[in-house]
């Protein structure tokens, strides 16, 4: 059985690439979280018209990886100290951000944030809040590392990501 989790640090594309390599990940949408528009559009959200983040929604096996692994997972591959930005994207829909399903996953991100929060010199300022909704983003954003490794962004951006959390994570990693 699986849980999910919907996580929000920057760029989906950059979460989603990350993410999809943990064992125990069962799939990683792309979408928004966290506004007031229904069925936004991701020009929409771009403006900052929606109040949304571009977050990620994870489908895992929590036999195989636990919320808080994914959770020191997604605090690696992001700066959580940055108030609506991740480094060349900036704006409230680049937030870090995680949106909790239930309060047993509430309780785990705010043990995991404290715990996390001696490590760096800045505050986190990562948000905790309820899932309201999650929407899915058009369909040229889902697998978007998959389909364009190559991408100018995709070389900056994530592949650093990924060798980080090789690095760092290895024992969680996908076969």
């Amino acid at each position: 059985m699986t849980e999910t989790a919907t996580l929000a640090g920057g760029c989906f594309w950059c979460i989603e690439a990350a993410l999809k390599e943990l064992d125990g990940v069962a799939s990683v949408v792309s979408g928004y979280a966290g506004g007031h528009v229904e069925d936004p559009t991701y020009e929409a959200v771009c403006r900052e018209e929606t109040g949304h983040a571009e977050a990620v929604q994870v489908e895992f096996d929590p036999e195989t990886i636990s919320y808080r692994d994914l959770l020191e997972v997604f605090f690696t591959i992001h700066d959580p100290t940055q108030l609506n930005r991740q480094g060349p994207d900036i704006g409230t829909q680049y937030r870090s951000a995680v949106f909790y399903h239930d309060d047993e996953q509430r309780d785990t991100v705010e043990s995991v944030i404290e715990d996390l929060q001696p490590l760096y010199d800045d505050d986190i300022v990562t948000e905790v809040e309820p899932l309201d909704e999650f929407y899915r983003a058009e369909e040229y954003h889902q697998d978007y590392f998959e389909k364009n490794p190559n991408d100018t962004y995709c070389v900056v951006n994530i592949n650093p990501k990924l060798k980080e959390i090789r690095e760092k994570h290895a024992a969680l990693l996908a076969d």
